[in-house]
């Protein structure tokens, strides 16, 4: 549930939608955890909101993702994952919402193994009819709480791990804590690539803690932002990777494509984070 993230704007449409068995458009649906809201843009897209914030945004290709941090996710789980289409990889994803990026890994690697973990029952149960989500052994919805579901995965288990769990307008502490950075290195296999969303408003010094946390646990870690947010001008959303191995390369050159002016930091710059930072052991 991303609390910033900029969408393209689009007048709402009641008209047909290429979602065949989408829920009612602009009415509240009660789910495990409170109200959905679902609104469709004149593109025929569809923007999930859960307790009055924006979750998700779905788009009829499933490739087009609209929220920038999902795009930047993507771009590194191509070149972390190669050009191939054919491969059989696991990916996990802690945070479900309406599945935007799962989708859209599916759609391009019909072979892939994805998990998605989401907390609210009714929730998985909706999109997953909705939005017509690929059906499991290509797309698994449990529904369970993120850490719990961390903790209980064996080791060397997925390619990639990604966190996207927001309670309110933040990740929980048990999400952020220098545990499950040791679970998440755990649970991937050698060479795998974890990616985690980071909401983090100036001056609460979030952004630096996670790096620093990270890079307590993962030799190689890095950071995708826009440079107002890198500098802690404003709140945003970065994405934090971290692995054993070296980050995929290319991956600053590729998100010079993107629509917003977003980068890789630079080596010296997540140092600095580091050291700024403290290592959270809660």
């Amino acid at each position: 549930m991303p609390p910033r993230a900029r969408r393209r704007s689009g007048a709402s449409s009641a008209g047909s939608s290429p979602f065949p068995h989408l829920g009612p458009l602009g009415e509240v649906v009660p789910v495990s955890t409170g109200v959905v809201r679902l609104e469709q843009e004149s593109d025929g897209s569809v923007l999930l909101e859960v307790n009055g914030v924006p979750s998700s945004h779905l788009h009829p290709d499933p490739r087009h993702l609209v929220f920038e941090y999902m795009r930047w996710m993507l771009l590194a789980i191509d070149l972390h994952l190669g050009d191939s289409g054919d491969d059989a990889a696991q990916l996990a994803h802690l945070g479900g919402g309406g599945c935007s990026l799962p989708r859209a890994v599916a759609a391009s690697r019909p072979r892939s193994r994805q998990i998605v973990v989401e907390l609210d029952a009714l929730l998985a149960e909706h999109v997953r009819t909705w939005f017509d989500l690929p059906r499991s052994p290509q797309l698994r919805i449990r529904v369970d709480d993120a850490a719990v579901a961390l903790a209980d995965w064996r080791e060397d288990r997925f390619d990639v791990l990604v966190r996207d769990v927001f309670a309110g307008d933040r990740t929980p502490d048990s999400l952020v804590s220098r545990g499950a950075a040791e679970h998440a290195a755990r649970v991937l296999r050698e060479g795998g690539l974890y990616l985690a969303n980071c909401a983090a408003a100036p001056g609460t010094g979030l952004l630096a803690d996670e790096v620093a946390t990270l890079s307590a646990v993962f030799e190689h870690v890095g950071v995708i932002a826009e440079p107002a947010h890198l500098s802690g001008k404003r709140r945003g959303n970065a994405v934090l990777l971290a692995s054993a191995h070296p980050l995929p390369d290319g991956l600053d050159r590729a998100l010079r494509s993107d629509a917003v002016s977003v980068r890789l930091a630079r080596p010296e710059q997540v140092t600095a984070l580091r050291r700024s930072g403290r290592v959270l052991e809660h």
